[in-house]
C-alpha cells in the first residue's frame, strides 16, 4: 500500500483520533470534579455574559475570556479555579493566563455542562 492510496483517509483519521483523545480527556477531568469542589474549587465560565445566561452551573462565575485578567484579581490563588466554556478552547486559553497570573491549581473542564452533577 502506498501513500496515495491512504491520503484520502488521513485527514478523517486524524480528526477522528483528536476526538477520542478530547472525549476521554474530558472523562478523566468530570471525575476529578468533585474532589475539587469539596476542596473549595470556584468555577468560572468564561463565555459571553448572553451565553452562560442560555444556561450555566448554578453557583458559577462568569468571567468572560476577554475580561479573564482582570477579573483574575477576584479569585483567590490558592483555591482550585475550574474553567468552563462551550467547547473547551476558551477555557484552555484562561486556564494558560490564570497559570500566567500565578494560579498553580487550573482546571480547564472543557464545556460548562463537564461541570453538572
Amino acid at each position: 500500500m502506498n501513500l496515495e492510496t491512504l491520503q484520502p483517509y488521513l485527514l478523517p483519521a486524524g480528526v477522528a483520533a483528536y476526538l477520542l483523545f478530547r472525549h476521554f480527556r474530558y472523562r478523566a477531568v468530570k471525575g476529578k470534579l468533585p474532589g475539587l469542589a469539596a476542596a473549595g474549587a470556584v468555577f468560572v465560565d468564561v463565555r459571553s455574559p448572553g451565553e452562560f445566561a442560555a444556561g450555566n452551573r448554578p453557583g458559577s462565575l462568569n468571567i468572560p475570556l476577554d475580561g479573564i485578567t482582570k477579573g483574575a484579581a477576584s479569585l483567590d490563588k490558592n483555591k482550585p479555579v475550574i474553567l468552563c466554556c462551550a467547547s473547551g478552547a476558551r477555557s484552555g486559553i484562561a486556564a494558560g493566563i490564570l497559570r500566567g497570573l500565578g494560579f498553580k491549581n487550573v482546571t480547564n473542564a472543557g464545556p460548562w455542562q463537564n461541570t453538572l452533577s
